[in-house]
C-alpha cells in the first residue's frame, strides 16, 4: 500500500522545482498532488482531486472509527445480556469474538502514524503550497530525505495513508 508524504513549500516556484525533481526521480505527476488556498496560484502543478481537497479520507476514517466503537459497544451489551439471561453456551462466543476483533483492529490502526489536511490549514491560509506525494512504503525515507536535502525550505509535514486507486 502506498504512503502519502506531505511537504509544505513557501511558494509556487519552489513547488514547481520539487515537482520537476520528483518527476526526474521517476515519480510521475499522477502521484503528486498540489493543494493551496483559493488565492494561491497552482497553475503548472499537478492538481489535487476534489476528494483530496475536501479531506474525504479523514471523514472516512472517522466514520469507520465510530462504527468500530459502536459495534464494540453493541457486542459488549449483547455479551452482558447473554451472561445474565443464558447459561454458558456457544452463543456467548459470538460477542466475545466481535469485541476481540474490534479491539485488535483499533489497536493496529491507531499504532500507524497518520497525517490529515486539517493540520495544514493555517499554512495554506498563509499562501503556502502543500505537495502530497504518493510513494511505496519502501521509498518513504528515500524520497523524504531527497526533498529535504535538496530543498531545506520544504517542511516535511508527515506521512499518511495514500490510496491512488480511490483518489483519496
Amino acid at each position: 500500500m502506498d504512503r502519502r508524504l506531505y511537504f509544505l513549500l513557501p511558494d509556487r516556484a519552489h513547488a514547481l522545482t520539487v515537482v520537476e525533481e520528483l518527476n526526474n526521480s521517476g515519480i510521475g505527476p499522477e502521484r503528486i498532488h498540489a493543494l493551496g488556498d483559493r488565492r494561491t496560484r497552482l497553475d503548472g502543478l499537478p492538481t489535487s482531486t476534489p476528494r483530496q481537497a475536501n479531506n474525504t479520507a479523514s471523514r472516512l476514517e472517522k466514520i469507520l472509527w465510530n462504527a468500530n466503537l459502536a459495534s464494540f459497544a453493541v457486542a459488549l451489551c449483547v455479551f452482558i445480556a447473554l451472561v445474565f439471561t443464558v447459561t454458558w453456551n456457544w452463543w456467548l462466543a459470538v460477542p466475545i469474538i466481535v469485541m476481540v476483533a474490534n479491539f485488535l483492529a483499533g489497536l493496529s490502526f491507531t499504532s500507524v502514524p497518520n497525517t490529515h489536511l486539517g493540520e495544514f490549514q493555517d499554512a495554506l491560509a498563509h499562501g503556502e503550497i502543500l505537495l502530497m506525494v504518493d510513494v511505496a512504503e519502501t521509498e518513504v525515507a528515500q524520497i523524504g530525505e531527497q526533498v529535504h536535502h535538496q530543498h531545506p525550505e520544504a517542511t516535511i509535514g508527515g506521512v499518511g495513508w495514500g490510496s491512488a486507486a480511490l483518489g483519496l
